[in-house]
């Protein structure tokens, strides 16, 4: 079994709290487990529990859950690119995967509504799938043979 973190924003949360659901529903449906489930204030806020959910070794992969909608200033822009880049940094320095389920920027209220479920389950699919493609590649560097690029495994 897969053991996933979820990271939640609470800002947008009318948005956010839809995605959640969506989240845990498919990582049921795709044999993983939400093991942990963290709400922090905005999406900027959420490199911080990345980082402390990826040192836990009960949690292969961390998904984020977030919604960025356009405001009058570059705000949603700089929100956005910043808790992306740190979230790709976090996901390197630990070794795990951590998916961005984060829509946005530049979308308007009713754009996030209507990825209220597409954002999450393909957020959700791609931490599975680089837990299991990570997993065949150890077993590839153990010395067997492997196929590391199973499109079949995608959901």
């Amino acid at each position: 079994m897969i053991s996933l973190a979820i990271v939640v924003s609470e800002f947008n949360n009318e948005i956010t709290f839809k995605m959640l659901e969506q989240a845990r529903s498919h990582a049921d449906k795709v044999g993983a487990r939400a093991s942990y489930v963290m709400y922090v204030p905005g999406t900027f806020d959420m490199p911080l529990a990345v980082e402390q959910l990826l040192k836990k070794k009960n949690v292969d992969a961390v998904v984020t859950i977030g919604a960025v909608i356009k405001g009058a200033t570059r705000h949603d822009d700089i929100v956005a690119e910043n808790a992306a880049r740190l979230i790709s940094d976090l996901s390197l320095k630990h070794g795990k995967p951590v998916a961005l389920g984060i829509s946005g920027p530049g979308m308007t209220i009713n754009q996030a509504r209507k990825r209220t479920r597409l954002v999450p389950v393909r957020a959700v699919s791609a931490a599975v799938n680089m837990v299991l493609r990570l997993r065949k590649l150890q077993k590839a560097v153990s010395g067997e043979t492997v196929v590391i690029d199973d499109t079949a495994d995608n959901s």
